[in-house]
């Protein structure tokens, strides 16, 4: 079933509540983007929705803004849970929540690994009626018996194919199994593999399919380039790039979690605002370097793939993939750090002579073919 309605050219026309409505334009948003423009209205109708579409679309306001439009403030009852497959996502989530229900008296509840329980719990025992988690840390409130779902009208699954990936399948299975039958679901994913469609045949009832067509899975606004480098000489080129290029804050991408903590020390040696996050990292110290990052303490930041997961930075205008993903998808979800918002962003990768071969499955993948740049001199 595909949604037949035109799409609407401001958030007024989607008849959303008013309340939503003016915290929507206090963010200062008028026109919604195509997944909002698509989504809202089925989400408000009462439809089961799939939607097919990158990160930094605006999916997150697409689900937030109807159901906030829906939920009833009197109850204390938690009325929606939205997975997520990050404790950094699953925060951003929860603020974007709490941002469009500003005008409303409601209360948002993230809960994650890696962090104490007791303020948890404390705002379980509260009421939250918007509960946004990391699967693994959902069960543990189901198990102890603090997470009631009885009265789940809203469940969201948000990048789905990151959770599947990242081996969450059973958990969303189970938790999916914990709630009632008759409820309204939402699917969000970047791709649609075999593992999604079986979640969406079992537990969706006649969705409504919303997919954001790009002619790419990268987006156009992002420019992007490569560099052959040797692999000794990484660590020269990408001070030489930090001189030269001009921009706003960074995110540098590297294999393991040894070298997000080399690489940073040395751009820090060499006078640059670095950080790393990775995960081993405790969430207390990686919440404060994302905070830095946004607030300009920092301008470089050193991550790993799932380190920087769900991260949504508006500031960052560069990624530097320091080391070639071995998948085309992962460079993807990297480039897809930049250009947030309508922003142009950059995306520069490093290709040593031997990974030649990684370079043409992104091309191949991506169906773009990257621009080959020159590394500025040291004259320059």
């Amino acid at each position: 079933m595909t949604s037949p309605e035109p799409p609407a050219n401001t958030f007024a026309e989607l008849q959303i509540h008013p309340a939503v409505l003016q915290a929507v334009s206090d963010v200062g948003y008028e026109s919604p983007s195509a997944i909002q423009a698509a989504t809202i209205p089925a989400l408000l109708a009462g439809s089961d929705v799939v939607g097919l579409a990158q990160t930094g679309t605006g999916k997150t306001a697409a689900f937030a803004i109807p159901i906030l439009s829906r939920i009833d403030t009197d109850s204390k009852q938690t009325q929606a849970l939205v997975l997520a497959p990050t404790r950094e996502l699953a925060l951003q989530v929860a603020e974007a929540f709490s941002r469009y229900g500003a005008h409303l008296k409601i209360n948002v509840l993230p809960i994650y690994g890696g962090s104490s329980y007791v303020p948890q719990l404390a705002g379980l025992k509260r009421g939250a009626q918007v509960v946004v988690g990391t699967p693994g840390r959902v069960i543990d409130h189901l198990d102890k018996g603090s997470l009631d779902l009885s009265h789940l009208d809203y469940l969201v699954l948000d990048e789905a194919d990151e959770m599947l990936q990242m081996g969450f399948a059973e958990d969303v299975e189970r938790i999916l199994a914990d709630t009632p039958e008759y409820k309204q679901v939402a699917l969000f994913s970047a791709t649609m593999p075999p593992g999604i469609k079986k979640i969406t045949t079992k537990y969706l009832h006649d969705p409504v399919e919303v997919t954001v067509k790009s002619k790419t899975q990268t987006a156009e606004n992002i420019t992007q380039r490569y560099f052959l480098v040797s692999y000794p000489r990484k660590m020269d080129a990408l001070t030489r790039l930090l001189e030269v290029e001009q921009g706003d804050a960074m995110i540098v991408f590297v294999r393991t979690k040894q070298a997000t903590e080399e690489v940073a020390e040395k751009l820090r040696a060499r006078g640059f605002a670095a950080a790393a996050i990775n995960g081993d990292i405790p969430q207390a110290v990686r919440e404060r370097t994302i905070s830095a990052l946004k607030d300009g303490t920092i301008d470089i930041l050193v991550a790993t793939d799932v380190a920087a997961r769900g991260l949504d930075v508006e500031r960052i205008s560069h990624v530097v993939n320091f080391d070639i993903p071995h998948d085309p998808e992962s460079y993807v979800h990297r480039i897809g750090r930049t250009g947030r918002a309508g922003r142009s962003g950059t995306a520069l990768l490093f290709v040593t002579p031997r990974e030649r071969h990684l370079l043409n499955s992104i091309e191949r993948v991506t169906r773009q073919k990257l621009v080959e740049g020159q590394l500025p001199s040291v004259e320059d």
